[in-house]
């Protein structure tokens, strides 16, 4: 009877579904991956990669061109990520 009385005044609420949340960031980040100045600057960073790993010691590292590659990307991400985000 207890329960009926509680039941009553707190009444059971289920959850909807909720839709599987995709952030849009990674989205454009995939996309802006493929136009051809970002293509040319990861090309970039593999060769340097390849070149550093293919030596036992040097004192090179791929950092400006990851930096070049990464900037690219963000650049292309911001011109539409703030129009979706909710």
């Amino acid at each position: 009877m207890a329960f009926r009385f509680f039941k009553s005044l707190f009444p059971i609420v289920k959850a909807q579904e909720e839709e599987e949340l995709v952030d849009p960031q990674q989205e454009l980040r995939e996309k802006c991956s493929q136009e051809p100045h970002a293509s040319k600057l990861y090309e970039k960073f593999q060769t340097c990669q390849d070149r550093v790993n293919s030596r036992t010691k040097t004192a090179e590292t791929c950092q400006e061109e990851l930096f070049d590659y990464l900037h690219a990307l963000d650049h292309c991400v911001t011109k539409t990520l703030f129009t979706r985000l909710k």
